[in-house]
């Protein structure tokens, strides 16, 4: 009898072993053929599931992103107050914060690499980012978008600075700030209202 193949959860085994692929030899430090060896599969298995490089890059992106907002939901769940859910984020981002880091360096060097314009992965790379400020949305009860985006923007800038000057910047200080703003200017906003 055939081997009965998930094709969907072998495409995404696939995918979480070339996270640390990548982080460990970079985007453009890969070729095809080793990524297929490295996972030890064929060529052909690769492509497959992946038709090219720049697709597998797209579907990991994807892929991490959709893990990293289920794991940072399930630590926010069940917390009541703004900044506790804001607090616990940064904890969790502290917690895991050498995977974030690789996950930085490895956009940077594929945006260094692959000189990316209006490519298809750059609309992958907006889904993502669109999807992440709607999760913040949701987890911080905030319905402005463009604060969202903000707090998506400082959480980015906070594990850069942590790379370049970890001493300087602590992701509970920042939480605490944070906390303080966004519910000083939540407040502000409900009051401005009729």
């Amino acid at each position: 009898m055939p081997k009965v193949v998930d094709h969907n959860e072998y495409r995404k085994a696939l995918l979480r072993q070339c996270f640390d692929l990548f982080a460990d030899h970079g985007y453009a430090g890969l070729a095809t053929r080793q990524i297929a060896k490295a996972l030890g599969v064929s060529t052909g298995t690769l492509y497959y599931y992946f038709p090219s490089k720049e697709d597998l890059f797209m579907q990991l992106i994807e892929e991490l992103t959709t893990q990293d907002l289920l794991r940072a939901s399930a630590e926010i769940e069940g917390l009541s107050t703004l900044r506790e859910r804001i607090l616990a984020l940064a904890d969790f981002l502290e917690t895991n914060e050498d995977y974030f880091i690789k996950q930085n360096l490895l956009m940077m060097d594929f945006y260094q690499q692959a000189r990316v314009g209006q490519s298809r992965v750059n609309e992958a790379v907006q889904r993502v980012s669109v999807r992440s400020r709607d999760e913040i949305m949701t987890a911080f009860q905030i319905e402005n978008p463009l604060l969202a985006t903000h707090v998506l923007c400082l959480i980015d800038g906070l594990i850069s600075e942590r790379m370049v000057n970890p001493a300087m910047v602590s992701y509970r200080e920042q939480a605490e700030l944070l906390a303080d703003l966004l519910t000083a200017y939540l407040e502000k906003c409900s009051g401005e209202q009729p």
